[in-house]
């Protein structure tokens, strides 16, 4: 009997794991062009794409675009602290990480308006959030919130900026409760490409809903990161029954 057949990407795609991973290839090391990898291996490049896909999808490999495939730094794990806090909370152990903000307006369609439990068209303040180590993206998140509870200077277009996060932590209201639903899937195109992974990877992603004392959804994050970058910490504290502290 025979085993099965392995693929020629596979075999590929090991052959380029082990010069990375031995150091014949170094981190930050770019590449031959997939055009110069398909000749020396003797395949398409469209086999050649597959078998980058997969290093790309193990964070081997990173694809930039315009300039070609590099290997990658060594990752360093971040933490996602449960709750509220901040707006970027998966930089509350990595302070040296970059956060990059973007906020505009927009209107509640499709399934923002059920999110935050508004009608349909209502105005939102929608923050998208990008943290860097360096050139490599470790979490994506978009935030939302009703326009008339985000503070004032938010602009109504594009812009970036890091003291924009920090001004919003601040000047949001406080919560009177937050769930946190978690789950392991792959990730969305948009995801994907801004965070630089295969569509067959795994992103741990987290949906944080804030709501005041009278349940008013007053945030909605979406947040996603690449599973084998993060560590997600949930403290629980646990009430004490005032029916036994006054027995």
């Amino acid at each position: 009997m025979t085993g099965p057949v392995r693929s020629r990407h596979n075999d590929i795609g090991d052959d380029l794991r082990h010069q990375i991973t031995t150091g014949r290839i170094l981190p930050g090391e770019r590449l031959p062009s997939e055009t110069d990898l398909a000749e020396r291996y003797k395949v398409s490049t469209v086999t050649l794409r597959k078998a980058l896909a997969v290093l790309q999808g193990e964070g081997l490999v990173e694809k930039v675009h315009g300039k070609g495939n590099f290997v990658r730094n060594p990752q360093r794990k971040i933490m996602y602290v449960g709750g509220w806090g901040i707006l970027d909370p998966w930089t509350a152990a990595e302070p040296a990480l970059r956060v990059e903000v973007r906020s505009t307006t927009v209107q509640a369609e499709g399934h923002l308006a059920p999110l935050l439990q508004v009608p349909p068209g209502s105005l939102l303040a929608e923050f998208t959030c990008l943290s860097r180590d360096g050139e490599s993206p470790h979490g994506l998140a978009r935030t939302y919130m009703p326009r008339d509870l985000a503070p004032a200077e938010v602009p109504d277009d594009d812009s970036t900026s890091h003291e924009a996060a920090t001004r919003f932590a601040i000047l949001g209201p406080p919560p009177a409760a937050v769930r946190e639903t978690v789950c392991a899937r792959p990730p969305a195109p948009h995801e994907a490409s801004a965070l630089r992974i295969g569509l067959g990877s795994v992103v741990l992603s987290i949906t944080r809903i804030a709501t005041d004392s009278t349940g008013r959804v007053i945030e909605a994050s979406l947040l996603a990161f690449p599973a084998g970058r993060v560590d997600a910490v949930f403290t629980t504290h646990h009430l004490t029954d005032e029916r036994q502290t006054q027995g």
